[in-house]
């Protein structure tokens, strides 16, 4: 920005205003004695006279002599303040007209004009900045002579003209200090009069030459500033010195005064950065900024803009200019903060964040360990003590399988355990997606019902589902994660609530939007025994329980809720939770899904589909033998015949000289040596006979995580089951796979 413009604009605000005074006959001097609101009131609607006004207002206030004078030959003076009048003894603008002959000629006493032109001429010439420095003598109204120092700038407006505007003060007591200082020494010794005298002139040259600088420092420094303005708390008005980018938009581009909490509040909201706008709102309010300069001269405030899109730190100073006793005069700068402090600001903010998150890590830490500890011993415990029970009591086979019944529950407790310690692991890497498959919202809600049935039952709780308000059920989603998240609330909510409590699933059709897609809402209510305030804040995280499985009585890894929140977030839905203590709680989860276009066929309900699968042959690719001879033994005992295969390439070669009929389903274990199950699988779908290539492939694998799932499906395998083997998920797999391919 050209700063220089607010100086051009100063002098055209001052020119329109002596320029409406004239054509209105109005006396200048009797208008600036009115008050704002009469004066305002003579100079209509003009904003720009207003302004003017407003900065002849605060020149005329000013202690030192400012004037404005044409840069031509006859050098006519446009405006003088009061203090140039008091310089030159004159009672009112006629007296100081009359005895200057209204120039800066008039102004310079006859003798010294030539000199001070010259040198006005020649600084002028060889200064970047337009600026001069010159001393000469007055003759004032009562026919003294006084001594002025003078400190000049030259304009250019392109449509006022060439202007000067001068700062002049009074040095007539400092020339005749001088003076008798000079007389004095002389007195005393001439040599040593001499010498000082040289010595003072070099001194006075070095402080005529640091005015300069200063002078020039001064506008340098002001291109390091956002913006300077001027403040007058008590009139609550904010007049611009130097205007940012962002500040010039509020006064546009003009020197025009403002309201002072107007701007601030439009400046703050515009361009600070959220988290900084209250501090700022706060060191700017003019209450806070009397006390703050009534014990200091100036304060100064660090925050942040945002600019492009980019944080950029900046530094607000807040000088007091006027009176100590009544703080109502105020100067406020804003300046870009040096890289330096801006780099050791985020570097602090970096080490913070590191000693935090290493905080928090070690206490997630300590506090895993130490549930993991308690939760795997427990049901290690259970296992090892009942297999000791088991054997002591063989020949008993009633109490022996009893024992047998528990180390299964313990197992299955294990067994959960680790699979939601690799669950929350998946989620929180970056290869865990969300599938889109048709599904069926009341069969998702059927089937979680069905399995916790039993749970509720045992505890002779009131389980309950509603899905009278569910319209459209059949979508397009992810069937297993919608089938986790409702599996985890429910079961928390059967877990946590007690023998003869109440627990509701409901499922509701909210809205449907235009793009075929529905709002869903998914509830899960009970009675249980609630969740604390304090503890809601951080039911979600990792391994965080209220109580854990000795104070509860319940066993948990403080894993479920916090996947069922990475699941919820993966598919862009929201959870809410609402619930107090011994009354209950009530989850709320909410997404949007796309509905299919048609309902798919109702499926036959057949009784006891596993009957019907008797007699079928089954090869199972499987390297371990231990998992061999489980395989094996379980699906005997469910009616099937079994032939084996210890690897891929055996497997592979088993198909290539088999009929069709031979085989109705292949279940196929991942990692084998030799050759894997994927090459396996894709091998087989490659045969020549389309038979034998599309036999039903089930991958049965202790791989969990969603990608092994994803590279058996892409492989050609039909289904991905997981190890330890669920009998009835299997069973239920198997029936449908082979129903499809043999429609028995």
């Amino acid at each position: 920005m050209d700063y220089t413009n607010t100086d051009r604009l100063l002098i055209e605000y001052i020119l329109t205003l002596l320029k409406f005074s004239e054509t209105h006959h109005i006396d200048l001097e009797h208008l600036m004695e009115n008050d704002w609101q009469t004066a305002f009131s003579i100079l209509s609607d003009s904003q720009d006279l207003h302004t003017a006004y407003s900065l002849i207002r605060f020149m005329d206030e000013m202690p030192g002599g400012f004037f404005i004078y044409h840069a031509d030959q006859e050098e006519q003076i446009v405006y003088a303040n009061k203090a140039v009048l008091r310089i030159f003894q004159c009672d009112n603008m006629k007296e100081f007209q009359a005895l200057t002959g209204n120039s800066f000629r008039g102004i310079v006493f006859s003798e010294d004009l030539d000199g001070v032109e010259h040198s006005i001429k020649e600084q002028i010439a060889a200064s970047k900045y337009d600026l001069d420095y010159v001393e000469y003598r007055i003759l004032c109204k009562d026919g003294s002579i006084r001594w002025i120092e003078d400190y000049g700038h030259f304009i250019h407006s392109e449509t006022a003209g060439d202007f000067f505007y001068v700062f002049i003060g009074d040095a007539t007591e400092k020339r005749n200090r001088q003076l008798t200082e000079s007389a004095t020494l002389i007195n005393e010794k001439e040599q040593e009069l001499q010498e000082i005298i040289d010595e003072y002139n070099k001194e006075r040259n070095l402080i005529d030459q640091e005015q300069l600088r200063r002078l020039k420092v001064i506008e340098g420094l002001s291109v390091n500033y956002d913006s300077i303005l001027y403040i007058d708390l008590d009139t609550n008005n904010v007049l611009p010195y130097r205007l940012s980018d962002r500040t010039q938009k509020q006064f546009n581009q003009k020197l025009r005064s403002l309201d002072f909490p107007a701007f601030t509040s439009e400046y703050i909201n515009t361009w600070v950065h959220p988290e900084d706008r209250e501090l700022l709102f706060e060191v700017t309010a003019p209450n806070y900024i009397r006390s703050k300069l009534s014990v200091s001269k100036t304060y100064y405030t660090n925050y942040r803009v945002i600019n492009n899109h980019a944080v950029q730190y900046l530094q607000l100073r807040i000088v007091n200019v006027g009176s100590n006793e009544h703080i109502s005069q105020i100067v406020m700068g804003y300046r870009i903060v040096d890289e330096e402090i801006q780099r050791e600001m985020e570097q602090n903010q970096l080490l913070e964040n590191a000693l935090e998150n290493a905080n928090l890590a070690m206490d997630v830490k300590n506090t895993f360990l130490a549930n993991m500890s308690h939760d795997m011993r427990t049901p290690l415990n259970a296992i090892f003590g009942f297999t000791s029970l088991a054997r002591k009591n063989i020949a008993d086979k009633s109490t022996a399988l009893s024992y047998l019944d528990k180390i299964e529950s313990s197992s299955r407790q294990l067994l959960d355990l680790i699979d939601k310690v690799l669950k929350i692991a998946w989620l929180e890497s970056n290869n865990a997606g969300i599938a889109e498959s048709k599904c069926s919202l009341q069969d998702i809600m059927c089937d979680v019902y069905n399995t916790l049935f039993p749970h509720a039952s045992g505890k002779s709780i009131d389980f309950s589902l509603h899905t009278d308000e569910l319209l459209h059920s059949d979508i397009y989603g992810d069937s297993d994660k919608l089938t986790q998240l409702l599996h985890y609330i429910t079961n928390n909510a059967i877990t946590y609530t007690e023998p003869g409590g109440k627990v509701d699933m409901y499922i509701k059709e909210l809205d449907i939007l235009t793009n075929n897609c529905a709002v869903y809402q998914f509830k899960i209510q009970d009675t249980g025994i609630g969740i604390s305030e304090n503890f809601l804040a951080h039911i979600y995280e990792p391994f965080e329980r209220e109580n854990n499985t000795t104070l509860s009585g319940a066993f948990g890894t403080g894993l479920g809720l916090t996947i069922t929140k990475h699941i919820v977030d993966m598919m862009g839905g929201s959870i809410e939770i609402d619930s107090a203590l011994h009354k209950g709680t009530t989850f709320t989860v909410t997404l949007t899904l796309r509905m299919q276009d048609s309902a798919p066929a109702m499926s036959e309900n057949a009784q006891s589909p596993y009957s019907r699968l008797a007699g079928l042959k089954i090869l199972i690719v499987e390297d371990n033998e231990i998992n061999l001879e489980i395989e094996t033994e379980l699906l005997r005992d469910q009616g099937f015949l079994v032939d084996t295969a210890e690897n891929g390439s055996i497997a592979i070669e088993k198909m290539k000289n088999a009929r069709p009929e031979d085989y109705s389903l292949i279940l196929m274990d991942i990692q084998m040596p030799v050759m894997n199950g994927l090459k396996a699988a894709k091998a087989i779908r490659a045969l020549e006979d389309p038979e034998l290539a599309n036999i039903p492939i089930i991958a049965l694998s202790a791989n969990a995580f969603e990608s092994d799932k994803r590279a058996s499906l892409e492989s050609g395998m039909n289904v991905h089951l997981t190890k330890p083997i669920d009998i009835p998920l299997l069973l239920e797999t198997m029936s449908k796979l082979i129903h499809t391919k043999n429609n028995i």
